[in-house]
């Protein structure tokens, strides 16, 4: 048993605590360090865990770990851990951890394959200030095209109610209602928007058709956070109204085949919500690059625009970038999750 291995794995479940704790999950942060303490300790989760020590940082093998586990209490095998995570008990949920990762391992230590996929649609509170003014400054209807797509939930915002203290757009009738804090002058945005294309990639997107997809979303939102998994339910019917393409793709292969296919009259939005930090660097500069190329191929009858809401510090950045011209703007400061978004 190597000693180094086993405090590499701690630290990142100790960041990984410090981040669940930081966006709101004392739960998740208090079973992570908890988590960390019983690698050392060698126990059960260095069993499972033993191997993944030089996993990238951002691979997030803690929340890989409790996905796993979160699917075994979705699907009704573990009920006591279910009935801990419902009453917020954070011993009596440490205690019913540890036994179902003691119970489980061998399967466990293969779940951990399966990729973290949030597809968290809170963001969208603040992606639709982009989308709005790309459309109020174009005049065009939106070709969207969006980058780590998972499930394409996101690529359904103009279905979304929004509503904030000094904010109201979209659905009003939607199944999802996004309410937020708002801070900072709004400015005038087009009451509605014409999307003409919907397109998604993904290294491994999902089917929410299916059982298999719908839990595996569900999976990876945190049980102390309700809101969020009401939100998701919503989206997922949403959803169901309205279809996207999807394809199984890298990042910037795809990119670069949707960009350089022509698109007159439209507006072309590349977007990505915390995704960048999962690439790996020859990737993210790879898309980057290709978005950059097809932003100086770009005319104001073809414009573009590219849309990022990426990892800052306790806050991620909400930026646009438009050509002809490549004007790169800092819109917003926004919550990890979506809220608070503080307009620029």
């Amino acid at each position: 048993m190597s000693e180094t291995a086993q405090e590499a794995i701690a630290e990142q479940l100790q960041w990984q605590a410090d981040a669940c704790r930081m966006i709101g999950s004392p739960l998740y942060a208090g079973l992570m360090e908890r988590t960390a303490g019983d690698v050392r300790a060698g126990g059960p989760s260095w069993e499972i865990l033993r191997g993944h020590e030089n996993d990238p940082r951002f691979s997030v093998l803690g929340l890989r770990l409790l996905g796993a586990v979160n699917r075994l209490v979705l699907t009704g095998r573990e009920p006591d851990l279910s009935d801990a995570y419902a009453k917020g008990r954070l011993v009596d949920a440490w205690e019913r951890l540890f036994d179902a990762l003691r119970r489980n391992s061998a399967e466990l230590r293969d779940s951990l394959e399966q990729p973290v996929q949030t597809n968290e649609v809170g963001r969208c509170a603040a992606l639709v200030f982009g989308f709005l003014t790309v459309a109020d400054e174009t005049g065009l209807p939106l070709r969207l095209l969006e980058v780590g797509a998972s499930a394409g939930l996101n690529l359904r915002w103009d279905r979304f109610a929004y509503a904030a203290e000094s904010f109201a757009w979209g659905a009003a009738d939607s199944p999802l209602r996004l309410e937020f804090e708002l801070e900072g002058e709004v400015p005038v945005l087009p009451a509605s928007v014409e999307i003409a294309e919907r397109r998604g990639c993904d290294a491994n997107p999902i089917d929410i058709a299916t059982p298999e997809g719908r839990l595996a979303l569900l999976s990876f939102i945190w049980p102390d956070q309700p809101e969020r998994i009401a939100r998701m339910e919503a989206a997922i019917e949403v959803a169901a109204e309205e279809p996207v393409e999807l394809d199984r793709e890298t990042a910037s292969t795809w990119t670069r085949g949707r960009l350089g296919e022509p698109a007159p009259g439209r507006a072309t939005v590349v977007y990505h919500s915390i995704v960048s930090q999962y690439l790996s660097d020859e990737e993210r500069a790879a898309l980057f690059d290709s978005i950059r190329e097809a932003g100086e191929r770009a005319t104001r009858e073809a414009p573009l625009a590219w849309l990022r809401m990426e990892p800052a510090d306790d806050r991620a950045n909400l930026e646009l970038t438009t050509w002809p011209g490549g004007e790169n703007r800092l819109l917003a400061r926004v919550g990890y999750h979506g809220s608070p978004v503080k307009l620029l």
